[in-house]
């Protein structure tokens, strides 16, 4: 079985409903890391020195390559990532290999018989 690897940037307060999203399209679980930062296409908003910043999370999901493109497509629809600047990004990357994934093998192996 072969992996991708979606990247989610997006905004804290919107962080479950993005996991919520990728769930529903078929993604068997996430990793978050919290309290990144980040520069889009105009500089954060200053008051007296101090950045006015939205806290970022990342989101790393690990899918399975055949349900990649619709886990991808429903995160950017429901986190509105193409409609509102700012809500957050998502990308998607190869996986050459990957380990510790066993018991979600046998899961979606399940869910992608009728793709294969």
């Amino acid at each position: 079985m072969r992996f991708k690897l979606i990247i989610a940037f997006t905004d804290d307060a919107h962080t479950d409903l993005v996991m919520n999203a990728a769930r529903e399209a078929g993604a068997t679980g996430a990793t978050v890391i919290t309290s990144a930062r980040g520069e889009g296409l105009k500089k954060s908003t200053t008051f007296m020195g101090l950045t006015l910043e939205t806290q970022r999370d990342v989101l790393l999901f690990l899918v399975e390559e055949h349900m990649c493109r619709s886990i991808l497509e429903h995160i950017a629809e429901v986190g509105e990532f193409d409609d509102k600047p700012g809500s957050g990004i998502a990308v998607l990357i190869d996986v050459q290999d990957a380990v510790g994934v066993a018991h979600q093998v046998e899961q979606l192996s399940h869910t992608i018989e009728d793709k294969l």
